[in-house]
């Protein structure tokens, strides 16, 4: 018997693009509202069933989130750029590099994971502290964040190997992964926490098992694959040229994570001054945020592996399909879930907590935030876009002005003046709207560009 190459998922080249990009975005949006469900369950688990010490340990959890969606975010911003890279390579048909491409993306998310893991342990006391997390959770979210820290090196190696199948067109095998990770992270939540009242240790412990296991997974996934992105273990290493456009691409997408996440986790440490009670209740609504933000996180993912395989194949005149489709299910999906957060914010979030207080802070960031979440999709779509398109700079310096930038001067002056969370949350519709505007005039003028440079190279007669 022969092995036969199986036909790509989804042809990315061909075809109409609003039902291909939707069929390709599902699985990712499952994978990221799964994600979500099982923190929520940590959340859950640890606010209903640690008796007193519940806003506590709450807060232990949920002070920390910024700090470790930052430190992730840095690295994984790099398999922004093994995406982009291996997706043209397989439009342009070269598989040669794909192959190359995807042996070094994944040699490059053991050794960051394993660096980023081991100083994140040392310096765990360290970095909550300057969380200004409430003294009552210190404790229990520095060993949150030092166990949490453990699992570093096995979450950055399954969001790499998640990326190299993403750019072939796969999308489910990674949300088959997180469910059966996922509901070992249950379970073990279940047992270590109720069963043995470990408290924000359990919930941690929990957490970095499954890490591991969707890790091992996904690398399973990669050896049995039969196209040019299969995993050899003995091929492992880094090619030079792979590593160059990586970090070309990737690098842009890291800075601009780490500097979002640095201004957001500036907003958590001015949040964590108003009290337990206010970081509990944000901690809540951040997580029914994320309902919103992972399925148009997907679109937008989508976005980047269908324009990079279309730049590879050099059909840039299914870009702007590409752009306006994903855009659209943006508004779409956002419009409807954020606003359906908003409405029955209440009782969605005491699913979270008890306590009335913690649920008011909450709501009163749900109408700031998620209502108005659909700018953010849109924003992300076309910063994707500009990015597969070779110029991952620009959005980098985009957002780091017009996102970052904005919050932080807020949080330095108009926050000094008037201490409310109101202004915390409005800094984000305000500085979506701005960076929004500026990467729509960079898109039309670099399309443009494209487009021509594309119809001088086909004018250009072929020297012999």
């Amino acid at each position: 018997m022969t092995n036969r190459r199986p036909r790509e998922p989804i042809d990315m080249v061909n075809g109409r693009v609003l039902p291909q990009l939707l069929r390709f975005a599902v699985p990712m949006m499952l994978t990221g509202v799964l994600q979500l469900l099982y923190h929520a369950a940590d959340l859950i688990v640890v606010g209903k069933f640690t008796g007193d010490a519940a806003a506590a340990s709450l807060a232990a959890v949920g002070a920390t989130g910024s700090l470790v969606t930052l430190i992730l975010n840095i690295f994984i911003g790099l398999s922004t750029g093994a995406n982009v890279v291996i997706a043209r390579a397989i439009g342009a048909g070269d598989d040669r590099q794909a192959g190359t491409a995807t042996h070094t993306a994944i040699t490059v998310s053991v050794i960051c994971g394993l660096a980023v893991g081991a100083v994140s342990a040392v310096c765990a006391h360290l970095f909550v502290q300057w969380m200004s997390t409430p003294s009552d959770a210190v404790d229990g979210a520095t060993l949150y964040f030092r166990i949490v820290a453990l699992g570093f090196p096995a979450s950055l190696v399954y969001n790499f190997g998640a990326a190299v199948l993403r750019s072939v067109g796969d999308t489910k095998r990674p949300l088959y992964f997180l469910i059966v990770s996922g509901m070992v992270n249950v379970v073990l939540n279940l047992f270590l926490v109720i069963g043995f009242h470990l408290g924000v240790v359990g919930v941690a412990v929990a957490t970095t098992v499954s890490q591991y296991l969707s890790a091992f997974l996904v690398i399973m996934a990669l050896r049995a694959m039969h196209n040019p992105c299969r995993l050899r273990l003995h091929d492992l290493g880094i090619n030079k040229t792979d590593l160059s456009e990586i970090i070309g691409i990737g690098v842009p997408a890291s800075i601009q994570s780490a500097c979002f996440n640095i201004a957001n986790v500036m907003i958590q440490s001015s949040i964590n001054s108003f009290g337990t009670i206010a970081v509990a209740g944000n901690t809540a609504a951040s997580n029914l945020e994320g309902f919103v933000y992972a399925p148009m996180e997907a679109v937008a993912q989508s976005v980047l592996t269908f324009v990079g395989q279309n730049m590879g194949a050099k059909t840039h005149d299914r870009i702007p399909k590409i752009l306006r489709s994903g855009i659209l299910l943006v508004v779409l999906i956002a419009g409807v879930m954020g606003m359906a957060c908003c409405v029955f914010g209440s009782p969605l979030l005491s699913i979270y907590t008890d306590d009335a207080d913690a649920i008011a802070y909450g709501v009163e960031r749900l109408w700031y935030i998620c209502a108005p979440y659909f700018l953010c999709g849109t924003m992300n779509c076309f910063s994707n876009t500009l990015r597969a398109m070779g110029h991952s700079t620009l959005p980098m310096f985009t957002c780091v002005g017009g996102v970052c930038g904005l919050r932080i001067l807020i949080i330095l002056t108009v926050f000094r003046w008037y201490r409310h969370l109101s202004i915390l949350y409005a800094s984000f519709p305000i500085s979506w709207v701005l960076v929004i505007a500026i990467l729509w005039v960079a898109y039309r003028i670099l399309y443009r560009r494209l487009l021509d440079r594309s119809k001088a190279e086909t004018a250009t007669p072929a020297v012999s």
